[in-house]
């Protein structure tokens, strides 16, 4: 099993791991900082130095309990010691997109009671979608009024591990109890200090002061009940 650094310290940059297994340009690592595309938010990028040589890592994804990174060119091999430095730049922006979303859906649910039903942060904006039959942008645009005054009290954002049962008293994490299996005991939860407290593997700011601003591009009617939003990062 790889360990996933970021689930303890998203501003972790560098680290060193041992190569675990290489299939062509394709390497697994005993541990790694590099966030592997999911839950809407897309891999990591950055680099592996090892015995003189660099390797561009282009994409990261998980396999299993595993994460395999896809780089550049082969010649890594099994045994070999490396230092992964991931694309800070790229990779704290999905930062302040993905608790951006947190606090954006957290607004919405509020006021309206819907559910997420998806998401996807890409580097010039982001979408939410959600389960609302009435909607409009006039509606959004004070939403996101909202969610843009919580992200300028610079709240705290936590990363805490939680135990299942006692996560699932939170009730914006209860309705999650029939989708994930019994096996996961251990729940990691993503608390924006007052705000919002929802389960999340993915990677988030310290505090809200890093976010930046919110602005709407665009609002879209998806069919019955399924509403989109796309937002930038001002």
């Amino acid at each position: 099993m790889t360990e996933q650094l970021w689930l303890k310290d998203c501003y972790e940059k560098e680290f060193e791991a041992e190569v675990i297994d290489v299939a062509g340009r394709y390497v697994m690592l005993n541990r790694t900082a590099f966030y592997p595309e999911s839950g809407g938010q897309p891999t990591d990028k950055g680099i592996f130095e090892c015995n003189g040589e660099t390797y561009n890592v282009l994409y990261v994804n998980k396999v299993g309990n595993d994460i395999r990174h896809e780089v550049d060119k082969e010649g890594l091999k099994i045994g070999d010691r490396l230092k992964g430095t991931i694309n800070w730049e790229r990779r704290h922006l999905f930062m302040r997109y993905h608790t951006a979303a947190h606090i954006l859906s957290a607004v919405i649910n509020k006021h309206t009671g819907a559910l997420i039903t998806g998401n996807q942060i890409a580097e010039e904006k982001a979408r939410l979608d959600f389960n609302l039959e009435n909607f409009n942008s006039e509606m959004m645009n004070e939403f996101v009024k909202e969610a843009n005054e919580e992200i300028a009290k610079s709240l705290p954002v936590k990363i805490r591990l939680m135990e299942r049962d006692d996560a699932f008293e939170i009730p914006a994490i209860v309705k999650l109890a029939k989708l994930l299996p019994e096996s996961i005991t251990e729940i990691r939860v993503i608390d924006v200090e007052g705000v919002d407290q929802q389960a999340c593997a993915g990677c988030h700011v310290k505090n809200t002061s890093e976010i930046g601003k919110m602005e709407v591009l665009s609002c879209e009617n998806k069919g019955k009940n399924n509403r989109r939003v796309y937002f930038v990062l001002k």
